[in-house]
Formats: structure tokens, sequence, C-alpha cells
């Protein structure tokens, strides 16, 4: 599944519309050249509708948001959704401020998305109304573990049911969902962390392998986060003893541009849930069975 999945992305070469953050866009542009995609940012309201229209996925990312890149977001989102485009959606920063929250739920009420990736606290913030936002960072109180991992995944899966997108939750722990099946991903370095925008460029490859992929969408999403994982792993490997964050967020992005499908089938560590509802009389519950993963 995971060659599969990169050598489309490779083959298809997948024109992107970003519009994202200023502090992370070159890094976005830089991922999505070294998957095998293409990155083309235009966040002016008179353009946004005209650029998404000749690409092939949208990808909106609130991550520096001001009241001029609104508009546009919704007119870009909007058009990717009349012409049947992927739209990725990454809620930076939701539950830190009221602009970022209003509109990060204004965009899922007027934008229907294919996936939606963030971190627990973000995604808390769009699904109940409340996550522990610090700043564009997760809060420890949130993170995903091994003691509510099934949970999350319950939580995940209702969230993507209510929305109709894959949820994508990325941290420590990675869920992967689509309301009826999950992957479990255990890929990545705790040095990732310390590198600004690894999850904005997570965000960008995701919308490239969505786009291409169009046909499995859920796998499409664990593939990209495999990647992603997979190449902080060997990025941290080929670090030397005086390197530190900088020279580490160049290797990720090598090791994305050197990566084939043999070497992320190798090194990816996830598994697959099966998230059931079952009835119970008059009630019901959400039950997760363990299914196997197969290559």
């Amino acid at each position: 599944m995971l060659k599969e999945q990169l050598e489309k992305v490779r083959g298809q070469m997948p024109l992107i519309h970003n519009i994202t953050n200023y502090v992370t866009v070159n890094d976005c542009a830089n991922i999505l050249l070294a998957c095998g995609g293409s990155p083309i940012m235009a966040d002016d309201l008179e353009e946004a509708e005209e650029i998404t229209a000749v690409c092939g996925g949208l990808n909106i990312n609130i991550g520096t948001l001001n009241r001029n890149t609104i508009p546009s977001m919704l007119a870009a989102g909007k058009k990717a959704n009349a012409c049947g485009h992927p739209v990725l959606f990454d809620p930076v920063g939701a539950g830190a401020s009221r602009l970022r929250t209003e509109t990060a739920r204004r965009l899922l009420k007027e934008v229907h998305f294919t996936a939606i990736r963030g971190n627990i606290s973000e995604i808390k913030t769009l699904a109940l109304g409340m996550g522990g936002a610090r700043g564009v960072d997760a809060d420890g109180m949130d993170a995903v573990t091994d003691a509510n991992l099934e949970s999350t995944i319950l939580f995940a899966g209702r969230f993507a049911e209510d929305t109709g997108a894959i949820v994508a939750i990325t941290g420590a722990i990675d869920i992967v969902t689509d309301g009826d099946f999950a992957y479990v991903i255990r890929n990545g370095h705790p040095l990732m962390s310390k590198v600004t925008g690894t999850g904005c460029m997570l965000s960008a490859m995701m919308t490239a392998y969505l786009t291409a992929n169009q046909e499995q969408p859920l796998e499409a999403a664990a593939a990209a986060v495999c990647a992603m994982g997979l190449a902080g792993e060997r990025a941290y490997q080929r670090l030397s003893a005086k390197e530190g964050n900088a020279s580490y967020r160049s290797k990720i992005i090598d090791e994305i541009f050197l990566m084939d499908g043999k070497t992320l089938e190798e090194g990816a560590r996830l598994r697959k849930y099966r998230l059931q509802k079952q009835e119970n009389g008059a009630s019901e519950k959400i039950i997760c069975m363990e299914v196997p993963y197969e290559m």
C-alpha cells in the first residue's frame, strides 16, 4: 500500500495550491518538491479561485491568519469543492485565539475538507469547542498516550464521521481515521518538535498524497504521515555531533527526496484498526477492534 501511494505522487507530480503561513512557506514548497509534487502559493483574493482551479489540490493553513487571507481561504476552498479537488485543512493554533477558533469553525461550516490534520489540542478545539492549545503547540495534558489511545481513536473517528473528512491527529503517536478504520502510526523522532513547521510540511505533503491517490484517501493520508515520521528518524541518524535543529530540518527534506517505496514500507510502523458500532438493546456503543495490516 505505502509503496503504491508514494509512487503515484512521484508519477503524477500534482500541483498543489497552498494558502499557508509565512513562517514555513518555503519549507512547505520544498517538501512538496522533495516528495514529487509541485507547489504554488497564492493568497490574494483576486487570484485565489483562479489558481485553485488549475491545481490538483488545496492546502489551507491558518498558522499566520489575518483578515486579508480569510476571504481567500473561503473562496479557494469553495472553488476546490466545485472542481472536485482534494482540500486539506491545517487548523494551526485553533483554540489559542478567538480569531483562529472562529475562522476554523467557519471554514469547517462552509468548505468540505477531504482531510483535517492537526495536533490533538487543535482537533479537540474543533470537535469539542475546547482544547489545551499552548500557542501553536499541543498542550501536554492533551497528549495521545498508550493509556488513552483507544478513547482517542474513538474520539477522532466520531469527528471524522461528523465532518466527512479524514482526521489526522499527529504527535508522538499519530492517528489517521475516516470513522470506519484507523491507522495508528509510531514513526518519528522527538527532535522533530524542535523544528518549526514539520506539521505544516506534513500538511502540504499530505495534500499531494491525497491528490495523487483520490481513490484511497485514508491510505494516502496514512502513507504521508509514515513518510514524514520515517524521514525524521532517518534524518536524525545522519546528524553529526556538531549539527543541530537547522541541519536536522534540511536532512528531513533530503530524506523525503531520497525516499522510495521499499524504504517506506520497510520502515513504517503502523497498525490498522476497525471502528465498529455495536447495538446493545436501545443503546449503541463504539468498539475498537485491531485488524491485521498487510503490505
